[in-house]
């Protein structure tokens, strides 16, 4: 069964950072499409970062140039880094994966910018 967990947000001032992590379970991360989502306040859940199973990341024109997604396929994790944050990027960030024809979300983890 798929297991997505995701750790790491919490409350941080503008400009702060933010490393979110996500562990999963009963897939590998290395084989498959992993992407991180958030659902802001005023927005329907958004795509914000992505990672194929080549290694190949494209971001939200919104987060670029702030955030790198990665993985680390021994701890079968992926990560979101966020730099440089923004009250407009407050949310709950939510790890997601695809196989076949089913999608996987995590819980998700509340990341507050505010100062």
């Amino acid at each position: 069964q798929v297991q997505l967990v995701e750790s790491g947000g919490g409350l941080v001032q503008p400009g702060g950072s933010l490393r979110l992590s996500c562990a999963a379970s009963g897939m590998s991360v290395s084989d498959y499409v992993m992407t991180w989502y958030r659902q802001t306040p005023l927005k329907q859940r958004e795509w914000v970062a992505v990672i194929t199973s080549g290694g190949n990341t494209n971001y939200a024109d919104s987060v670029k140039g702030r955030f790198t997604i990665s993985r680390d396929n021994a701890k079968n994790a992926v990560y979101l880094q966020m730099n440089s944050l923004k009250p407009e990027d407050t949310g709950v960030y939510y790890c997601s994966t695809r196989i076949l024809l089913a999608s996987y979300f995590g819980r998700g983890t509340q990341v507050t910018v505010s100062s």
